[in-house]
């Protein structure tokens, strides 16, 4: 049986992305995990600066990449360089869910609340509202993200206009007044 996170979860996780964009100062579309990373302090290593007799293992670890800490508290993200843009932003806010989660091990809990933190702190359904995108391709192209993770924002957006979109919640008013979209 697959694991559903409860709609309590859900929107913790959705609170913690907004106090993350509020803490590091992220007000901007398109949204950089490379920047959140550093602002971090995260150590940001692609794969091509290992050498290639060893590159094989982190491919082996993960094909897109991965988080973890060493050096008493130092975290790092190793990521797949050679894949595109929209594949690689979508790995560094994974990795950084992980890390802001504090997630301790891997496990199909921890997997399904990153995949969501991605999924929110990429292109939150709130923003798209206000940007008035109303299909993929433009949340492709506004947020930078691939056409699959545009998709799969564009059916979170409509399954949040549907239960209440337009009623917005605290964090949402914060979210649009972080990015100036308040008004």
């Amino acid at each position: 049986m697959a694991i559903k996170l409860s709609n309590q979860r859900y929107e913790e996780i959705k609170r913690i992305v907004v106090r993350m964009f509020v803490e590091y100062g992220v007000s901007c579309v398109p949204i950089n995990g490379f920047e959140i990373a550093h602002k971090m302090g995260v150590k940001v290593v692609p794969y091509s600066a290992i050498a290639a007799s060893k590159r094989w293992l982190l491919i082996k670890k993960s094909e897109d990449g991965f988080s973890l800490e060493k050096d008493y508290g130092q975290w790092y993200i190793y990521y797949n360089d050679e894949k595109d843009y929209g594949r690689v932003n979508h790995t560094m806010m994974h990795e950084i869910g992980h890390i802001v989660l504090d997630h301790s091990e891997d496990s199909e809990l921890a997997e399904k609340e990153v995949g969501f933190f991605a999924k929110y702190a990429l292109a939150p359904p709130v923003l798209i509202h206000k940007l008035k995108l109303d299909n993929p391709e433009s949340i492709a192209q506004t947020f930078e993200i691939s056409y699959e993770a545009a998709c799969y924002a564009y059916s979170y957006y409509q399954k949040w206009l549907r239960f209440g979109g337009r009623d917005y919640t605290a964090y949402e008013c914060q979210l649009l007044r972080l990015f100036d979209l308040a008004s």
